[in-house]
């Protein structure tokens, strides 16, 4: 049995995002994948949570991330599942069978980019959605992830 980690969120990446920071920083910027963890570790902290962050190029790992949340009990999920967001029906159904609270996050605006990505499977899976703010994206998600479970920045 998998360890508990209540205190936890997972944040989890897909394909190509460790490629943050060289690829395309016109679009997506110059901030690395390491810089979007530190991010998301030093926000979580703020509310007392932990960040486990992840990134995969494969699908499949990327649901096995997921399910693993689930077994460990962990608080809820951001997610920016990459190109699968516009094809995954598998990693929306995942989500959806876990049943944590996730919100998804993009670095870049998909609805003002080309029209196939203009839907997100992983979305309909998600409370809430990002895109267009850069890395400052996932800080909000983890800040509005916290108020949906109840939990107020630590002193």
């Amino acid at each position: 049995m998998a360890e508990p980690a209540t205190d936890t969120i997972l944040v989890l990446n897909g394909p190509n995002l460790n490629m943050l920071g060289t690829r395309e920083p016109e679009k997506y910027g110059h901030a690395t994948l390491a810089d979007v963890e530190a991010l998301c570790r030093e926000t979580a902290a703020t509310f007392g949570l932990k960040a486990d962050c992840r990134q995969s190029n494969r699908e499949g790992e990327l649901i096995d991330f997921i399910h693993e949340a689930h077994a460990r009990k962990m608080k809820g999920i951001i997610v920016n599942a990459g190109g699968y967001s516009h094809t995954s029906i598998a990693l929306h159904d995942a989500l959806l069978a876990v049943q944590i609270p996730t919100v998804e996050v993009h670095v870049t605006n998909i609805h003002a980019r080309e029209s196939f990505r203009h839907h997100s499977y992983t979305a309909r899976a998600a409370f809430a959605s990002l895109c267009g703010f850069g890395i400052e994206g996932y800080r909000l998600a983890i800040q509005g992830l916290a108020a949906k479970v109840g939990i107020k920045p630590k002193a």
